[in-house]
């Protein structure tokens, strides 16, 4: 009986998932999509460029461009990409999708939940969780398109974008390989502060505390207060990395209006769920292929360089954990720099490991 019992609940269960998945499916946010090229960087004559929609495990309608080779054949791999952390599709990513769509794969490049063109509310939040999720769910679109291969599906994550992509590759064994481009940890720097400045339970409860407060204050007005992007005016003893930083996102260069770097940012308590979750715990645990690219002079690259060390070779897959150091570049050189970005490591990296 107690058997019978439990069969009929998993039963049940699976219905009321099924239903959920399929309402979720068909009851799709109305996005407002714009039709217009509005990109950082140049339309490719020699690929395919559309919009789709698709949802999320937690109901949020996520936007897309997605890029495809011209007069391909099907079906094809397939790359699903984001970031950098508070960009847009319009910037980093859709460059990278449109490059990797030129070399023969269909490229996805989204906006996350609660960012740019993709629904959620409230409207510029972060979520270790959620936005894992995104990845997932870019992985269902790609693995159900008749055009990929479904055994063939690979992402690539930019800037904080890059840990969440180990991070969804540690959960997803749909991912069969995935690159870290200029990565951020973005758990370790929202708990740690950068460079670990921060790291004591006393630094860590006096953030609290701050993020505690202006959540209540959050709730009194019912608006998230913005934290702020990248500043419209350099200080003068602005670090080097802000400088990057402004060079890309507040120029012509990366500047976009939907961007939260280029504007108000995150809201300020977005850091919150970030201090408790550990981005990294899963990564050794990791069987299918990662690469790691980083700019020897980039402030960040002790998160990708301690990223590496926490992966494990696979057994028989000789060389399937790689750490791919960039001489002389800087962070936001591997955003937009096509001199410097080493897509033809990508393209190689892809082909050997998305067969």
């Amino acid at each position: 009986m107690n058997r019978y019992i439990s069969s009929l609940i998993i039963a049940l269960f699976s219905l009321v998932t099924l239903n959920a998945q399929n309402k979720s499916t068909t009851n799709m946010e109305n996005l407002k999509l714009t039709s217009e090229w509005d990109k950082t960087f140049p339309k490719s004559d020699r690929v395919n460029h559309r919009k789709v929609t698709f949802t999320n495990r937690y109901g949020i309608t996520l936007a897309a461009d997605i890029y495809s080779p011209k007069n391909a054949g099907a079906p094809l791999p397939a790359i699903a990409v984001c970031g950098p952390f508070g960009a847009v599709k319009e910037q980093c990513s859709g460059l990278y999708a449109q490059e990797m769509a030129e070399c023969g794969f269909i490229a996805l490049a989204f906006d996350p939940s609660f960012t740019g063109e993709s629904g959620g509310l409230p409207r510029y939040t972060t979520s270790p969780d959620i936005n894992t999720e995104d990845f997932s769910a870019a992985v269902d679109f790609l693995v159900t398109d008749p055009a990929v291969n479904p055994e063939a599906v690979g992402v690539i994550g930019i800037c904080g974008w890059g840990g969440l992509a180990i991070n969804a590759a540690a959960a997803d064994p749909r991912i069969k390989a995935t690159v870290a481009s200029t990565m951020y940890d973005m758990s370790r720097v929202s708990s740690n502060g950068y460079f670990d400045s921060a790291d004591t339970p006393e630094d860590r409860d006096k953030l609290k505390s701050t993020l505690a407060v202006q959540r209540t204050e959050d709730f009194r007005n019912g608006t998230p207060k913005l934290g702020g992007g990248v500043p419209d005016v350099l200080p003068e003893d602005a670090p080097e990395f802000l400088r990057d930083y402004f060079d890309y996102y507040k120029t012509p260069r990366g500047y976009h209006p939907r961007s939260l770097n280029s504007n108000g940012g995150r809201n300020a308590t977005s850091p919150i769920p970030w201090i408790n979750f550990p981005l990294m715990s899963r990564a050794g645990e990791i069987k299918s292929a990662v690469m790691i690219i980083h700019g020897e002079k980039a402030h960040s690259f002790y998160f990708g360089s301690d990223a590496y060390k926490k992966l494990t070779v696979t057994p028989g897959q000789d060389n399937n954990k790689l750490l791919m150091v960039i001489p002389g570049a800087s962070h936001t050189d591997l955003y937009d720099r096509k001199d410097i970005i080493p897509f033809d490591a990508l393209v190689r990296f892809f082909n050997e490991y998305l067969k």
